[in-house]
């Protein structure tokens, strides 16, 4: 999960295999030589318990115009992952006072395919939101909040992010074995 190409000076911390710091260096650096960096995985649901789904934007850096299930995005440097969660949520639902989201487990996201070359340490949370949401139109192009059941038929009809896609069936294997 990236954002747009306005912030591709961005600082990011670099990760090895491990979530381990090796580096530093920007984000468009990071994404144009494939360096693993840090995300954030944001599942946000509204009080009844559906789930924010949105096309990016033409303009975002990595996976333009795909659908995603999640909001979020990179960590920067030297920030934590359960603050990146929350910023993250606030800016990309365009909302503010939203509680702390819940972690729920990491994996590393390693592309193939159309996404290969793009790697990174991501952490998935979820979090409610009862307040009205107003997405910022440089990030989302089209919201709506969905039963998980309508997310279910979407996903063979709409193109989505590749991670995000992982993510989401992480998310439902994790479900499984709780």
């Amino acid at each position: 999960m990236e954002d747009a190409p306005r912030s591709a000076d961005e600082l990011l911390d670099i990760v090895d295999e491990r979530d381990r710091v090796v580096g530093r260096t920007t984000r468009g650096e990071a994404t144009a030589r494939g360096l693993r960096h840090r995300c954030v995985f944001i599942l946000a649901r509204d009080g009844e318990g559906r789930v924010f789904v949105h096309r990016r934007t033409a303009r975002k850096l990595v996976f333009p115009s795909l659908h995603d299930m999640f909001v979020g995005g990179v960590v920067g440097a030297g920030e934590a992952y359960d603050d990146a969660a929350l910023r993250e949520a606030e800016e990309e639902l365009g909302v503010s006072g939203l509680p702390r989201p819940t972690p729920l487990f990491s994996f590393l996201y390693e592309g193939t395919g159309a996404a290969a070359g793009h790697t990174w340490w991501s952490r998935v949370y979820e979090v409610r939101c009862d307040l009205p949401v107003a997405p910022q139109a440089e990030e989302v192009a089209w919201h709506d909040f969905v039963t998980e059941e309508e997310l279910e038929r979407l996903l063979p009809e709409r193109e989505w992010v590749p991670d995000g896609l992982e993510a989401w069936e992480r998310l439902r294997d994790w479900r499984r074995r709780r």
